[in-house]
Formats: C-alpha cells, structure tokens, sequence
C-alpha cells in the first residue's frame, strides 16, 4: 500500500493560514476606508455644523443693527430662538439657535451664543459665542472739542484725541491723535505747528521736528506709542445730546433733584449703595486780595462753606441721578455703577449747571464692577479749597464748559489765594471729556504741579448708565467656538 505524501496536508493548512490572514487584512482595509469615509462625511457635516452656527452669530449682529436694544429676537420673551438654515436651493439642511444674553447696566456689551445642528445627523453640533458692544466716547483718556496743552508733569496713560490741535509736553504712553493736520499754536508764535506737538527739546538721538509738513516725527520720549494728525473728528453734538433723556430717565426710574433753591446740592457717596445729599448754603468767601486775575469766567472758590443735610438715599436701580443744579460730589463706592449729571432746562450759557470735586471721589475696585459717571452741563471744576493730593476715579464729561480748575493767584507780597494756590498732586482714573480747554494747572506754578491720568479700559465698552456712545453700531469684540 503506497503512503499519501505529508506535504499535501500542509499545503492546505497553508492555505487555510494564509487565506484567514488575506480575509482579516481585506476585512481591516475595508473597515479603515469605511471609518476613513464616515470621518471625512463627518468632519464634512461637523464643518457644515460650524458654518450654521456662523450664520446664526452673523444673523443676530444683523439684527442688532436693525434693532439695538432688541435682545429677544422679535418675540417679545425670554428663551431660545430656534432657525431653520436652508442650502441655495431652499431645502432645510441644518437649524442654529440662539442664547442671547443682554448687556447689564451700564454696559452695552451683548452676548451671543450660536448652536449649529446638522438635519442629517441631529448628533452633530457645534456652538460659537460672539460678543458686540458699541463703544462709549470712554474710548479715550482725554478727549477734546478744542485747543489742549497738557504740560511739564503730566503723565497720561490712555489714548488722546482733539477736534483742535494738540501740544503735548509730558509723557503719552497711549496714541495722541489730532483731527487738524496743522493749526497756530496760540501758546507759542510764529508758524502753524503739526496738529499733535511737543515743545519738549528733542533729545542728541531724535532730530529736530521739521516745519509741518508729511509725516510728523514719532518724538518716542515725548509720545510712546505715536502720534497722528488729520484723524476723523469726534461729533461732540452727537454724543452730548442727551442730557434731556438723562433727565427724563432720572425722574421715570432713577433720582431726580429740582433746583435746590440755594447754590446747588452736595453728594457724598457711601460704599453701602447709598449717598447722603446736602443743600449748600454757603461757600468760602475768598480774602481780599484772592481775586480772579485772569478774568475768567464763572470764577470763584468752588468751595462748600456750609450746608445742610436733605436726606439719604439709595442708589437707583438704573444708576441715574440727575440734579438740576450745581453739584459738588465726594466720597466712595463699592461695586456700584452710577451716573450723576448737573444741568439746568432751558439749556443756556448763563445757567449751565457745573460739577465740582473738591475732595476724593474713589472706587473700592478697580475691575470694572466699580463705575461712576460724571456729566456736567457746564464745568467740571476742581475748586480752591480742595485736598493737596486730590483723587477722582470717573468718567468726566464738560458737555458745554472745561474740566479744569480756575487761577488762584498768589502774589508774594498781597499773600492773596495762598495757600490753596498751589497743589501738589491730581490723580485721575478713568477719562475725560471737555468741550473747551483742558487744565488743573498754570505755567507759572499755579494749581496742581503733577497731574497724573490714568485711562479704565473698563469703561469702552462698560460705561457708566447712559454714557454718551460714539455711534448707534455694534462691533464685534471677541469670539470664540465652545
């Protein structure tokens, strides 16, 4: 009997081997394309997700430009806001909804938060959240309708801007910024200089700043981050109109004062969300030979001589406060946002209402949760008996007058306004907008000998309660996917 050869035995098992091996690897290459071909359909409708989503962002910016202050997309309640997405052919191919949250008071900034849902696979989203505010005229440390001249020792920390020109001869660490090209300098003869200047001796390594004419030296010892000329003005009309409105609302939801039938009412702020209110009865009477030297206009001392206490309040719920007369102001808040505006109706030169402060006006935080605004409808005045080192955190508006702080003269051998003639130091936080010249000092000494302005980033898009904005349209500040 013949023996069947043992290598057919092998030959099968090989076969069987080598088979079950090419089966697994068919098997592994059609599932690696199978996953391939769903994650590239996938990351196809995870990216369609994201451009639904978009769309939903860029629908509420649209909307808010055709309706600012509607944070309910037309419904008139509170919820989601759920909308169909079609492709180019009106078939519906995915939805966005939306969370909108509405700004708080004070603020203008609006967030939007977008979910993009695919129709094809409901498990795919994708969610983005934009932000758009409007920005304040808090948009700068100083800002001006006219001439400004900021002198030796003064340091500002924020943007400056003048519908006029500029002479600059302390430290800008910010951009100073002029709408004029050129103008006369009425502080200096001769030619016109640019519309941003300084009249500080160019250093050994800076060379000398030729007649106006292209580009203005960058002068990096006098203005750190630059200077520009012929830059848009600001509308001062447009941003200072709204006084009445200020009134209107004060008197609806917020504190309204009428005349107070003596010189004007003084406010002191508490940190429990309340302020007492005084009627001045008096002011310091200034010594015989304190007189206004210069001849300027509505000078006086500024200064509270005697008072009497018309109540305590608390701070309203829409942080308005409006008094139809003069106001000296101090005293300090804790995570409050107010604004308190002066002004007499009919508007008229003669009976503008002025602020002054006299005595520190402070923030117990400095993140933005403490605001206060300051709205004068003529001066805002520092007065001639006020605190040697003077500190104001707040957004100052001179809707019709100047900040500043008037001439106390002090000839050595009258002994007139001394000793309030001369101060030592002013320390701003905030900004400041002044229709006319700006000032708290002279250039014979007089007033505060260092002025120091530091600009709240906090305010641009966080003002104080019914700050002047800069234009009625969003922009858009951040944004990011969840």
């Amino acid at each position: 009997m013949t023996l069947a050869s043992p290598t057919r035995g092998y030959l099968i098992i090989h076969t069987i081997v080598y088979g079950a091996i090419a089966l697994l690897l068919i098997a592994g290459l059609a599932n690696w394309g199978s996953i391939n071909i769903r994650a590239g359909r996938d990351a196809a409708l995870r990216e369609q997700a994201f451009q639904i989503a978009e769309a939903g962002v860029e629908y509420y910016r649209w909307h808010l430009a055709h309706a600012p202050t509607d944070y309910q997309d037309g419904t008139g309640v509170t919820g989601l806001y759920a909308h169909d997405y079609r492709d180019a052919s009106g078939a519906i191919i995915g939805t966005y909804t939306l969370t909108i949250i509405p700004p708080t008071v004070g603020s203008t900034v609006v967030t939007v938060v977008s979910e993009g849902v695919i129709a094809a696979n409901p498990s795919i989203k994708r969610r983005i959240e934009a932000k758009f505010a409007i920005p304040s005229i808090a948009k700068f440390a100083f800002v001006a309708n006219s001439k400004m001249r900021f002198g030796a020792g003064t340091e500002v920390f924020g943007p400056i801007h003048s519908n006029d020109g500029i002479r600059f001869d302390g430290l800008a660490h910010n951009l100073v910024t002029s709408f004029k090209y050129s103008y006369d300098d009425p502080d200096h003869s001769g030619a016109d200089e640019y519309g941003v200047h300084t009249h500080i001796t160019p250093t050994d390594s800076i060379p000398p700043t030729p007649p106006p004419q292209g580009t203005p030296p960058s002068r990096v010892d006098v203005f750190q981050s630059g200077r520009q000329v012929s830059i848009p003005a600001v509308d001062w009309n447009g941003f200072t109109q709204d006084l009445s409105q200020m009134k209107t609302d004060a008197q609806t939801s917020g504190r309204y004062f009428a005349g107070s039938g003596a010189l004007g009412y003084n406010i002191v702020l508490k940190t429990n969300d309340t302020f007492d209110i005084y009627t001045v009865t008096g002011l310091v009477s200034p010594a015989s030979n304190c007189y206004n030297a210069l001849s300027q206009s509505g000078w006086g001392t500024w200064s509270v001589a005697s008072q009497a206490l018309l109540g305590n309040y608390a701070f309203p719920a829409n942080g308005l406060v409006f008094l139809e007369d003069n106001l000296w102001i101090e005293g300090t808040i804790s995570g409050a946002r107010l604004t308190i505006a002066a002004g007499r109706f009919p508007e008229s030169p003669s009976t503008n209402a002025n602020i002054t402060v006299n005595k520190d006006v402070r923030y117990t935080n400095y993140d933005g949760s403490d605001v206060l605004g300051l709205i004068a409808q003529g001066n805002m005045n520092v007065g001639m008996v006020s605190n040697n080192i003077l500190f104001v955190d707040a957004a100052i508006v001179a809707k019709n007058g100047r900040a500043g702080r008037y001439y106390y003269p002090d000839w050595a051998s009258k002994n007139t306004c001394a000793p309030y003639d001369q101060r030592s130091t002013v320390n701003l936080f905030g900004m400041i907008a002044t229709k006319e010249r700006y000032g708290f000092a002279y250039t014979d000494g007089n007033g505060y000998d260092i002025r120091n302005i530091t600009y709240d980033g906090n305010l641009l898009y966080g003002p104080p309660p019914s700050f002047p904005l800069t234009s009625d349209q969003y922009q858009t500040i951040s944004w990011r996917e969840l």
